[in-house]
């Protein structure tokens, strides 16, 4: 390459030598500098957004209730019994209730007679989300030969 190059005229060289470097700028340009100043724009531009959400964020802070985290905790900490029969009670749905026994100190039984099956579900889940009570295992026969949606079920439910 070297006796290529001495071959060539002077001028030919320097020709050869500017485009040569020209070459290698354009190639840094395009490979190195223009993705990290484009990752860097995404880069500022995410910042500015987790930004603007966090000041957005911030005022409803205040508005959460603290004294309302003691309430719930209280209310965590009560008997299965009690959990269960508020949540039934306020569901409307105790009298389908047909038995609840403990079956250890974190574990509670309850058998349902004629319920319907969408309104158990959406209490089950609330003594999930609320309460921390999780589905350990439970068993449903339909109630009807109509099918009109209501079963009889036997749930035991743990902490």
């Amino acid at each position: 390459m070297n006796d290529w190059l001495q071959s060539l005229e002077a001028r030919e060289r320097l020709f050869v030598i500017a485009g040569g470097v020209a070459v290698v700028c354009a190639v840094l340009w395009f490979a190195l500098w223009m993705p990290l100043e484009r990752g860097e724009r995404n880069l500022a531009a995410r910042i500015s957004n987790w930004q603007s959400s966090l000041s957005e964020l911030r005022p409803l802070r205040q508005e959460l209730p603290s004294a309302g985290s003691a309430a719930a905790a209280a209310e965590i900490n009560q008997s299965l019994v009690v959990i269960v029969d508020n949540t039934l009670r306020a569901r409307n749905l105790y009298n389908a209730l047909q038995r609840s026994q403990p079956t250890t100190s974190d574990g509670i039984r309850v058998e349902f007679e004629n319920i319907a099956f969408d309104d158990l579900v959406l209490w089950l889940g609330e003594l999930a989300q609320r309460y921390g009570l999780q589905v350990q295992s439970a068993s449903f026969t339909d109630s009807s030969a109509n099918g009109s949606g209501r079963v009889n079920a036997s749930v035991t439910l743990e902490r």
